[in-house]
């Protein structure tokens, strides 16, 4: 697998980076290769030092299926509906049973398998941070469709992220998750606009920065080789495995607080891998801490 790093000065206009840079001083390259060559598949990284714009990409450029990494663009969106007044975190919504999907990861349709009411703030809670598949088709219809998601995100000049397909449209067919595609570079741009605070309110962006720092999927991915009180602000994604035991997407994408008060911004996606979990994880988990040593 031929694979690209940059490193230093990328010429986006939401990126602004130095050329000198203490990871690209401290961090051996060829050790990025060696761990993007375990997973048997293709591997694209990009990572932000918050507050100086140092930054180093793999593949940054290329399309990867996103899988559940969706739900955080599906959240900025929502939450810019609640700050134009179309809708409202407390806001009663109801579910009906013949909405929860029974074949779906869902911890809400585990909880109230008959349906219930419940407030917008929660099912993002559940959709964020429990990566709940129902409550996301359900947030995809109160705001008008993955059309109107993308649309959003592009708003933003965020342009190479593509969301076409829902949960339920996924699950049908094992092609359709690929529709749903960003490039590390891409989300590196959200994850970037999210810390700054810039696009959403305060009062939302402390919300949205909320449901992803408690995230519970996949422990071992960004969080796996990170001091256990380490904060994390992230979101994962990931595929099934097919019959001739690809992976299409092992994900994880987030801003990472560090024991200096600083912070960097890291999307790993980990796609078409013939690994085990376990050393899929251990991609994330590896590329994550490399960044975590080289500013301390």
């Amino acid at each position: 697998m031929k694979h690209r790093i940059l490193c230093g000065s990328i010429a986006l206009p939401f990126l602004l980076l130095t050329l000198q840079s203490t990871a690209q001083k401290n961090i051996d390259r060829n050790k990025v290769y060696e761990i993007a060559e375990t997973a048997r598949g293709h591997v694209g990284m990009a990572m932000l030092s918050l507050e100086d714009g140092d930054t180093m990409t793999l593949n940054g450029q290329d399309r990867f299926p996103m899988q559940s990494v969706f739900k955080f663009p599906l959240a900025m969106a929502v939450l810019d509906q609640v700050d134009k007044g179309k809708l409202d975190l407390d806001q009663l919504i109801h579910i009906r049973k013949e909405e929860l999907m029974p074949k779906t990861w869902s911890p809400i349709r585990e909880k109230f398998p008959e349906g219930t009411d419940m407030k917008l703030r929660d099912i993002l809670a559940f959709t964020v941070s429990q990566s709940d598949n129902n409550g996301c088709d359900l947030l995809f219809r109160l705001v008008g469709g993955t059309g109107y998601v993308n649309k959003y995100i592009h708003g933003l000049g965020i342009d190479s992220i593509a969301i076409k397909a829902t949960e339920k449209q996924m699950a049908q067919a094992w092609d359709v998750q690929y529709s749903n595609w960003s490039s590390p570079v891409a989300m590196l741009g959200l994850l970037q606009k999210v810390y700054t605070g810039k696009v959403l309110s305060k009062t939302s962006n402390d919300f949205l920065m909320k449901v992803l720092e408690e995230t519970t999927t996949c422990p071992n991915r960004m969080r796996g080789l990170l001091p256990k009180d380490a904060v994390v602000a992230h979101k994962t994604g990931t595929s099934g495995t097919n019959a001739a035991g690809i992976t299409a997407a092992t994900n994880d994408v987030g801003i990472v607080t560090l024991p200096n008060g600083k912070h960097y911004a890291i999307t790993v996606f980990v796609s078409n891998s013939k690994a085990d979990e376990a050393t899929r994880d251990a991609v994330v988990a590896q590329l994550t801490h490399l960044f975590w040593d080289a500013a301390k």
